[in-house]
C-alpha cells in the first residue's frame, strides 16, 4: 500500500506528488493522458508561483513580466511588482517542467483513468491501487469529487474562457487586461516572439467573436499569425461543499474555483498542494478544510470583490478608470494578488 494516489496529472497533481515525495510519503500518479498537457489558460505566473515552483525544484521555462496593465476603450492603467517579476510560460512548457521534476524524484505515473474508487476504514482503492489517500486532482469537472457528492450549486452567472496563442513580438513586458462590455481578454507574452491571448465573458461565442470586442487588440493581432488551435475551459465557477471526504483530499481546480479573473489560479493550487502535504505529514487530514480556506483566502476575496464589480452595471465601465485615476490603490491590489 503506498500513502498517496493523486488522481490527475496536471500542475496542481504534479506539485502534490512532488510535495509528497519530498516530503517522504510514497506516492503515484494517475493520468491517462501523455504529458505535455495542454489547457486553456492566461498562462501568466505570478510572482509567488514562480517562487512556489522554484521552492519544489521546477524552473519552467518562459518570459518574465513586471506587471499588469488595464486598458478599455479611453484608459489606460499600470501597476508593476514591487519584488520579483511574473513568468509568461507556456502551459506545456510548464507541464513539461514539473513532469521533468516528478521523473528526477521517481514518481510513478500511471497511464490511468480514475473515476471510481472505494474507501476503507484505513485506505481508499482505486484501480486495483491501494493507498491511505486519494488526492482528486482532476480539474474542474472532477469525477472524484462528483463521487464524493462534493458539489455545490452552479454558480448564476457562468463565465467560460478561450486561449489561443499569436506569432508576433511581444510590445510590452507587462501582462494587459482589455476590458469590453461583460469580457476581458488577456494578452501574455510566452516567448520573445510569441503572445497567449485569453478571453473570459459569459458569452459562448467563437474566438474571433468574442476578440470583436477588442478593437485595438484585434487590430494589433491582425497582421500576426494564429499559432496552433483555440482550447475552452468553463464553466469557470465551481462550487464545492468541502475539501476533505474521509480518505479523499481534493486540490487545485477540482476543490472549488471562482474565476480566472485576477490571474492566480496555479499559485493558489501551488500553496494548496503545499498544505495539503503538511497535514498529511502532520497525520491531521480533517485540518486540510482549514488550510485550504487559509491559503486561499485572500485570492477569493479578492476575486470574488472584482467579479462582483464586473456584474454591476454601475461599476463595470468604472473599473479601469478607477485604476487609472486611483494608480496606489490598483499597484496595491496587483501587489497583494502577486503575493497570493
Amino acid at each position: 500500500m503506498i500513502d498517496v494516489l493523486v488522481v490527475g496529472g496536471g500542475p496542481a497533481g504534479l506539485a502534490t506528488a512532488i510535495r509528497c515525495a519530498l516530503a517522504g510519503l510514497q506516492v503515484t500518479v494517475a493520468e491517462p493522458r501523455a504529458a505535455p498537457i495542454d489547457k486553456a489558460c492566461g498562462e501568466g505566473l505570478m510572482p509567488a508561483a514562480v517562487a512556489r515552483l522554484q521552492a519544489i525544484g521546477v524552473h519552467p521555462a518562459g518570459r518574465p513580466f513586471r506587471g499588469i496593465r488595464y486598458l478599455d476603450a479611453s484608459h489606460r492603467a499600470d501597476a508593476l511588482f514591487r519584488r520579483d517579476h511574473g513568468l509568461g510560460v507556456r502551459r506545456t512548457a510548464l507541464h513539461a517542467a514539473l513532469t521533468q521534476r516528478a521523473a528526477q524524484l521517481a514518481i510513478p505515473v500511471l497511464p490511468v483513468r480514475i473515476a471510481e474508487f472505494v474507501q476503507h476504514a484505513d485506505r481508499v482503492t482505486a484501480a486495483d491501487i491501494e493507498a491511505r489517500y486519494l488526492v482528486a486532482a482532476d480539474g474542474l469537472h472532477s469525477s472524484i469529487r462528483r463521487a464524493c457528492t462534493l458539489d455545490a450549486p452552479p454558480a448564476r452567472h457562468p463565465r467560460f474562457g478561450l486561449r489561443r496563442h499569436y506569432r508576433i513580438a511581444p510590445w510590452t513586458d507587462l501582462v494587459e487586461v482589455y476590458w469590453s462590455l461583460g469580457a476581458e481578454a488577456y494578452v501574455t507574452p510566452v516567448a520573445d516572439d510569441l503572445v497567449g491571448v485569453a478571453v473570459l465573458g459569459a458569452s459562448s461565442a467563437d474566438f474571433d467573436s468574442r476578440l470583436a470586442a477588442f478593437p485595438a487588440l484585434r487590430e494589433r493581432l491582425a497582421a500576426a499569425e494564429p499559432v496552433g488551435g483555440v482550447r475552452g475551459a468553463g464553466p469557470l465557477r465551481q462550487n464545492v461543499r468541502h475539501r476533505v471526504s474521509a480518505s479523499v483530499l481534493l486540490v487545485g481546480d477540482a476543490s472549488g474555483y471562482i474565476d480566472a479573473l485576477t490571474g492566480e489560479g496555479i499559485s493558489v493550487s501551488l500553496a494548496q498542494a503545499a498544505a495539503l502535504v503538511e497535514c498529511l505529514q502532520a497525520g491531521r487530514v480533517a485540518d486540510y478544510e482549514y488550510a485550504w480556506r487559509r491559503v486561499s483566502r485572500k485570492s477569493r476575496l479578492l476575486t470574488t470583490g472584482l467579479l462582483w464589480s464586473r456584474h454591476s452595471s454601475l461599476l463595470a465601465p468604472r473599473i479601469v478608470p478607477a485604476a487609472q485615476y486611483l494608480p496606489r490603490l490598483f499597484t496595491s491590489i496587483v501587489n497583494h494578488i502577486a503575493a497570493a
